[in-house]
């Protein structure tokens, strides 16, 4: 690769980490071709870019995003494949469904909305975080459900009211 290529990608690698608060990096080394591109595919379904990236590369878009990685350079070693994505969890999730066949892709870490996650061992624990339409969701059931009350209790009221007036 030469240099004017490497310029051009690290160029490419950060404006997608720019564009990006969702960003998981894993070690994909050791699929086979079939295996990848089923990774792959579950990826693009998911709405997951996934490719893989020199460390180097990667770690100079990362000083140059003006996002703060933290410690997250320092898993950058071996073999790197970044996943973006817009839900929060849906990289952990296919990550989490993939290693039910195999032992890979294996996470070395994250960065999600500004907080860094480093390791393989809080896979479980980014797979159960909720989307922000989960949450608002959850929300609005939680504020929907005093006012049903009422309005069941009123109706029951009225109907009651209703009978004994009869």
């Amino acid at each position: 690769m030469t240099r004017e290529e490497k310029s051009i990608a690290i160029e490419d690698l950060t404006a997608k980490l720019a564009q990006s608060n969702i960003i998981y990096i894993a070690d994909t080394s050791g699929l086979n071709a079939d295996t990848t591109s089923n990774l792959r595919r579950a990826c693009f379904k998911a709405g997951i870019k996934l490719e893989v990236v020199k460390n180097t590369l990667l770690e100079k878009a990362m000083e140059a995003s003006g996002n703060d990685y933290g410690d997250l350079p320092s898993v950058l070693k071996g073999n790197s494949s970044i996943l973006i994505a817009d839900i929060a969890n849906a990289p952990a999730k296919i990550i989490k469904d993939f290693r039910k066949k195999s032992d890979k892709p294996i996470l070395k870490g994250a960065f999600i909305n500004n907080e860094i996650y480093i390791g393989d061992n809080l896979l479980d624990s980014l797979a159960a975080l909720k989307s922000k339409e989960e949450v608002i969701g959850e929300i609005i059931g939680l504020l929907q459900s005093p006012a049903k009350r009422i309005l069941s209790a009123l109706l029951n009221n009225a109907e009651q009211k209703g009978e004994a007036a009869e």
